[in-house]
């Protein structure tokens, strides 16, 4: 247990320290790959059938993850065989591949250094970069909520719920969460070519994020009571009281509530994906106007929970290997 907790401060403290390399190549990449080759086979095997592709789905949303997990027990098992300071240091490795703290807030900070500069094409094209819907007539209170909006969802997705699941089982939990997560984003869509084969990884992101989700909510408004002025914790508590059902997702609002009201703006709304109009209902309240230097502030918001999760993640597994060790 002791090298498991030294590893997973370490690889907290990478990442917040180096991010995403994009030099090198990132395990992700490498699920994503092997996802696009497991899809083609098994999308061909289905035939336009929508029976067979939605079981085809089942295969893929159970056959991904598993590869993921036998892979990475492979190399952390391997690595502690040979000694475990070698162990430690691979699972410290995996466990900063496996977060995103700093890549979400260097991401979103081009954004708002190129509205700082005044080049909102410039700041549309960043924003592209991080989201998925249409960017190209954002103005630039359009921009400001996207960039909130991404930062405040992938709190979540890329932080708390991967933080969660490796805390609990190491890099093998957590990236049997990863690979899930990267199912649901490239097949986990409502549309002609993914509407039944997707619907298996869909369902499964939903369940694996139920928890890690409205923790992250927690952690977020007890990081707004701790941030200072610039944050209102009873407003964002009040705020994801009543909007966290906002969103077609059951999870994705648990944050976005959150950090709105943390903020004081308004997110949430319409929205423009592939050229088509999406109706949205709105989460918090325009307290005031949204501005470039809410990208900021949502970006410390989330490092600040970030922050508070790891603490409680390390306090929880200490308290595990006290108990143990009195047992």
């Amino acid at each position: 247990m002791r090298y498991h907790i030294t590893a997973f401060f370490l690889g907290f403290v990478l990442d917040l320290l180096l991010g995403d390399p994009h030099v090198l190549p990132h395990p992700v990449r490498l699920i994503g790959k092997m996802i696009e080759k497991m899809e083609k086979y098994l999308l061909g095997k289905a035939a336009g059938r929508a029976e067979a592709e939605e079981k085809m789905g089942i295969v893929l949303a159970a056959a991904a993850p598993s590869v993921a997990c036998i892979a990475a027990a492979a190399l952390l098992l391997g690595a502690y065989r040979l000694h475990p300071v070698l162990g430690t240091a691979v699972e410290a490795v995996m466990t900063y591949q496996l977060l995103a703290a700093k890549c979400l807030r260097d991401e979103s900070m081009k954004v708002y250094r190129q509205l700082e500069s005044g080049s909102l094409e410039a700041a549309r094209r960043a924003l592209s970069m991080i989201v998925g819907r249409d960017t190209e007539r954002l103005d630039t209170e359009g921009v400001v909520k996207a960039a909130v909006e991404t930062v405040a969802e992938n709190t979540s997705d890329g932080v708390i719920a991967p933080m969660l699941y490796t805390a609990l089982g190491g890099p093998i939990l957590g990236f049997f969460y990863k690979t899930v997560n990267t199912l649901d984003s490239m097949v986990g869509y409502k549309n002609r070519k993914y509407l039944y084969f997707g619907r298996a990884a869909a369902r499964l992101d939903d369940l694996v994020n139920l928890i890690p989700s409205r923790a992250g909510a927690y952690l977020m408004i007890a990081a707004a009571y701790c941030g200072g002025a610039d944050f209102s914790g009873r407003r964002a508590y009040a705020v994801y009281r009543r909007d966290r059902r906002n969103h077609a997702s059951p999870n994705s609002a648990q944050t976005e509530a959150a950090c709105a009201g943390a903020l004081g703006i308004r997110l949430g709304g319409d929205a423009s994906y592939f050229g088509k109009t999406v109706k949205k209902p709105y989460i918090g309240d325009a307290v005031r106007a949204a501005e470039h230097e809410d990208i900021r502030r949502a970006g410390r918001l989330m490092l600040l929970t970030a922050c508070l999760g790891e603490g409680a993640c390390l306090l929880l597994l200490a308290a595990v290997m006290i108990c143990g060790r009195m047992w």
